[in-house]
């Protein structure tokens, strides 16, 4: 089949689900991890093995160049906001059911559609913002203001998800001119290197079969990131990213079956709108692009 990218690629679309549903199994490692240890900690140890596999995508490299960013001032915000977003993000799978985290997720598109005005110069239109003010009811849906308390984990879930756009219209503006090894070495060596300063307030002795959990999410995280650009490779955007929505399923599935978790209405109805919004974005980005 033909690598090139095209609106039907079907062979992109079962990458793309294939990438989030291992994602899905590195966020369930999280969120098991997080009843014993600090998320710093967590963070630490999964960058720490993260930097060998990033390695073995350097020797397998036939780029000229070396590791210095062609645009160091993106890249070192980049790096800044990769370390706030993780340490976010895992927060937010320790502190939550998995549908809830998912569902605050979703709205990543939707902040990169914001982002994409101000950063990206692009012109976004009436029915696009629309579709975002949509999606930000779905978050008012999920979250239920002045009916449930919301708590810390849903302001680091929102945290998480928009340092991850921003991360996201940073690549779209720099990556075109930057290496793939490049742009996967800077986050990780910031976390390794901002976890470190807190790993000393946080450690707690981990026997091996946890860190080797922390060193399969690495592996997890390095395979689901190749796939995404096996997918983006052999299918466009709108075909590829809607397929992150497939993690409300394997949300329900782990949840119900290793944590006692139920989808509650409010989270599902929330995510239903935000899950709409995102991919009526898509399309319209698709159609106008054509």
């Amino acid at each position: 089949m033909s690598e090139r990218a095209s609106p039907s690629g079907v062979t992109g679309a079962l990458f793309g689900l294939l990438a989030f549903g291992v994602f899905a199994i590195h966020d369930v490692a999280i969120k098991y991890l997080g009843g014993s240890y600090s998320v710093f900690q967590i963070v630490f140890f999964t960058s720490l093995f993260s930097l060998p596999l990033i390695l073995f995508l350097l020797i397998f490299d036939r780029t000229e160049g070396n590791l210095m960013p062609r645009h160091p001032g993106w890249m070192a915000l980049r790096a800044c906001i990769a370390l706030v977003t993780t340490a976010s993000i895992f927060f937010a799978f320790t502190a939550l059911k998995l549908t809830e985290v998912y569902g605050i997720l979703f709205t990543t598109p939707l902040f990169v559609t914001a982002l994409s005005v101000p950063v990206l110069k692009e012109s976004v239109g009436l029915y696009r913002w629309m579709a975002v003010l949509v999606g930000f009811l779905g978050v008012l849906i999920v979250l239920e203001p002045g009916v449930s308390p919301i708590g810390i984990g849903h302001i680091f879930a929102l945290l998480g998800a928009f340092g991850a756009a921003c991360a996201f219209v940073i690549v779209r503006k720099i990556g075109q001119a930057e290496r793939t090894a490049v742009m996967m070495v800077y986050p990780v060596l910031a976390n390794l290197v901002g976890m470190t300063f807190l790993l000393p307030f946080v450690y707690q002795p981990m026997p091996l079969e946890h860190l080797g959990i922390t060193g399969l999410m690495s592996l997890l995280g390095f395979l689901a990131m190749l796939s995404v650009l096996a997918a983006y490779r052999r299918a466009s955007a709108v075909v590829v990213a809607p397929m992150q929505y497939s993690q409300i399923l394997w949300a329900l599935a782990f949840g119900a079956l290793l944590f006692d978790e139920s989808l509650d209405r409010n989270v599902a109805i929330g995510s239903a709108v935000i899950i709409a919004s995102g991919i009526f974005i898509l399309w319209r980005e698709n159609r106008l692009r054509r």
